[in-house]
């Protein structure tokens, strides 16, 4: 089906409501796959399928990320180092060829509280925006104010790191959503692979690459407002460990910094390299409120 090979679909979504500019919690969790399975079971009583995944093998759609980071790796080691307010900048598609989609997006963590915002733009501006002009009108998928500010803030965030192309991540997600709203959501994340890539050629197919969690699935509980009574039972049921995973950092520590470095790291930069990596509390969340960012 069309859609399926060229974005078509996402075409459409970039028109509508952004289901990511609202601010949320996500609390991850690493699994095997036969837990995932019995996960899926415990988690279809309360959600529904994602539209994207119907009809698919495994219910799982692809999702491609080509993240930018500056030639010292700042924002890698901003995550590495457990820095509480900080952000990444990535590319996110879902297909190849001329007429799909590309998302600009900035994905900023303050504490366990996450704030997307992304633009959807045509791919042929691809290579404009990143040479560090400015967005303009026509290179936007629509025409709704706070999609030109999102890519406007990309740019400016992404000549200030003078971040470029770094690493290309691809994965098969899974992902159930609440009924009514965007509110709870809840994906499983697999085959996660990441490789070294320097171009901005967004392509689905990936050559040397490494897997940062094997043949693990990574769960993730998201909602906005107040955690879900069911969450702490499903987290109970199953007996889940709460980790920091980050597709992105734990890529790169895979790869090899050294892989990636533009020019050598500055003196005091290279701490603990795992520092981190798999840090988070244990204990679970307190019900919370919404709140800007900024």
């Amino acid at each position: 089906m069309r859609e399926d090979t060229d974005g078509t679909r996402l075409i459409r979504r970039a028109y509508g409501p952004d289901r990511l500019q609202l601010q949320r919690w996500e609390l991850k969790y690493i699994i095997g796959e036969a837990k995932a399975l019995s996960v899926r079971d415990f988690v279809k009583s309360y959600l529904e399928l994602d539209e994207h995944g119907q009809g698919r093998p495994d219910f799982a759609y692809a999702i491609h990320s080509l993240y930018l980071d500056s030639d010292q790796l700042a924002t890698y080691w901003d995550t590495i180092n457990g820095l509480k307010n900080r952000f990444k900048l990535r590319l996110r598609y879902y297909a190849e060829g001329p007429e799909a989609p590309v998302f600009f997006e900035i994905k900023r963590r303050s504490n366990d509280a996450i704030l997307k915002k992304r633009g959807g733009v045509r791919r042929e501006a691809v290579d404009w925006l990143l040479s560090g002009q400015l967005p303009e009108p026509q290179h936007l998928l629509s025409c709704q104010p706070w999609q030109l500010d999102a890519v406007q803030r990309f740019s400016r965030l992404m000549l200030d790191l003078q971040a470029s192309a770094k690493v290309h991540v691809t994965y098969l997600r899974e992902a159930w959503v609440s009924t009514h709203d965007n509110s709870i959501r809840v994906t499983m994340d697999r085959n996660i692979r990441s490789a070294a890539e320097f171009t901005s050629r967004l392509g689905t197919d990936m050559g040397r690459f490494v897997k940062p969690f094997g043949d693990q699935v990574v769960l993730e509980l998201k909602f906005t407002g107040h955690y879900p009574g069911w969450f702490r039972d499903l987290v109970c049921s199953f007996n889940l460990d709460r980790v920091s995973a980050s597709k992105y950092a734990d890529g790169v520590g895979l790869i090899g910094e050294e892989q990636l470095y533009r020019r050598p790291p500055p003196a005091g930069r290279r701490l603990d390299r795992r520092r981190a990596a798999r840090e988070a509390s244990a204990a679970e969340p307190r019900p919370v409120g919404v709140m800007a960012l900024d």
